[in-house]
């Protein structure tokens, strides 16, 4: 049937693309898996296939909680006692073209939230977290953040990409192109955005694109409604021999092709995506119910909250998918821009409390519950955005503020990160970070660390050069490391 002297016959005929339907599978942004190789199908090994780092690194997997729009430090972590002192002040030698809106600049004005010392280390914390500050025991903060660009596209691929263009790999790609994998059945990267009809983030898949990697290493897109994936479940009319039957005949006609070009990486990435689809028929439903978890974990992530049972269910859904070998997830909070999300131009209060509302339970849960089960030992959790804001007021309607590349904060738990320490700090008003400032690449450099790679020897070569996810800079953050 696949005899080259036959070049009309009915496997001749058939495309790719056209088989892939009638198998009933989606290809969407899928990873490898090891079945062909597994099976010696393949001419070249699995670029999935679980991998050794550079040393013996603390996280074998990291959970992002991407805080999408620019979340307000001096509202949240990083507590100023001298905003309360020269509230409505002039800042002096401010730049007004710091921001996104030159000509809306007010005074300093004061957090609208009360801070209080939480935990054995006494973090001063922002009272809109009143679950996560049981846990800041288990943080490592960072203070002195700073970026390339005050807005939110550029800065999103800055913080997911490490350069403030698209077209460049993303952390996830890194780690999944670093570490491989380490299920069979799952994607090895896992993206979930907002599921409340408010948009992606701003530059939409290129936030966490394979860029010039092999796309098997980009992240799998789970939808926030319905089924996270085209063609989860198998159709009807088809049984498992069936669509064996099939996936074996496309295999064979891929095959073909990929033995003239033995080192075709899209090809063979192709290939090992339709049959993870095949077999995510059977695994990712059983990974993806959150149904079956008992009540007083539902309870521990806020299942049973109105306003974050959504953000709940992706967070718990992040860990069931860890525990069974997917290597990195990300999960946005928040839409497109402005209201939809932490973009806080106006109402910072009303803005910065109802996304906290969302997410402060869960992503506390999250850690409660991957501590219970031993696993925050290995999994690195992340909450960090694009960039901070402004101490001064953006005037108009309610006060809010505006975008600061200046400095920000962001932390880091389990996985190999100091619990209860804070590093670097921000100037008095928390305008600039001030001292040891950490730029993304040194945040970069940090997690590929705790992951067990030296970031300058991570690299891949592509148009005659050899790039990497810190670009040319970077160093890590030896102080936050357990």
């Amino acid at each position: 049937m696949n005899d080259s002297r036959f070049p009309d016959s009915p496997a001749s005929l058939l495309n790719r693309r056209s088989m892939l339907g009638r198998c009933g599978m989606g290809l969407g942004a899928l990873g490898l898996t090891g079945l062909l190789h597994d099976e010696g199908l393949l001419g070249a090994a699995n670029p999935l296939s679980s991998k050794t780092p550079h040393f013996l690194g603390k996280a074998k997997s990291v959970i992002w909680i991407f805080v999408n729009g620019g979340p307000s430090q001096v509202d949240t972590w990083d507590y100023k006692p001298a905003l309360e002192k020269m509230d409505g002040k002039t800042m002096e030698g401010f730049d007004r073209f710091t921001g996104f809106f030159a000509n809306a600049v007010g005074g300093l004005m004061k957090s609208p939230f009360e801070f209080t010392p939480r935990g054995e280390c006494g973090k001063p914390v922002s009272e809109i977290f009143p679950y996560l500050g049981e846990h800041v025991d288990k943080m490592a903060f960072i203070h002195s953040g700073h970026t390339e660009s005050n807005n939110h596209s550029p800065a999103l691929f800055m913080m997911n990409c490490g350069v403030p263009r698209m077209g460049f790999p993303c952390t996830g790609s890194w780690a999944t192109y670093g570490l491989g994998s380490s299920s069979k059945d799952l994607p090895a990267f896992v993206v979930m955005s907002d599921p409340l009809g408010r948009g992606l983030p701003k530059g939409h898949a290129a936030n966490w694109g394979a860029g010039f990697l092999p796309s098997v290493y980009q992240g799998t897109y789970f939808r926030p409604k319905g089924d996270p994936i085209d063609n989860l479940h198998r159709p009807k009319e088809h049984d498992v021999s069936r669509q064996r039957r099939q996936l074996d005949l496309l295999s064979n006609l891929n095959r073909r092709d990929l033995s003239k070009n033995p080192f075709e990486e899209e090809l063979a990435a192709r290939i090992e995506s339709f049959e993870l689809a095949y077999r995510m028929q059977s695994s990712a439903p059983e990974a993806l119910d959150i149904s079956s978890e008992p009540e007083h974990l539902k309870n521990l992530y806020g299942l049973n909250q109105a306003k974050s049972k959504h953000f709940a269910a992706q967070c718990m859904m992040a860990r069931r998918l860890v525990e069974r070998g997917t290597r990195f997830v990300q999960i946005y909070s928040g839409g497109m821009a402005n209201q939809r999300s932490w973009d806080g131009h106006s109402d910072i209060r009303g803005n910065h409390s109802g996304f906290a509302a969302e997410t402060d339970q869960p992503v506390a849960g999250l850690l409660t519950d991957l501590d219970q089960r031993g696993l925050l030992d290995e999994t690195l959790v992340v909450w960090a955005g694009e960039f901070g804001r402004l101490p001064v007021a953006q005037k108009g309607g309610k006060p809010g503020r505006d975008h600061n590349p200046h400095c920000f904060t962001a932390w880091l738990a389990g996985g190999g990160a100091k619990g209860g320490v804070s590093y670097g700090e921000s100037d008095e008003v928390g305008h600039k970070a001030a001292v040891d400032k950490v730029h993304v690449n040194d945040f970069h450099a940090t997690i590929l660390h705790l992951l067990g790679f030296d970031h300058e020897q991570l690299t891949y070569r592509y148009g005659g050069r050899d790039f990497r996810l810190t670009d040319v800079a970077g160093k890590v953050i030896a102080p936050i490391l357990a």
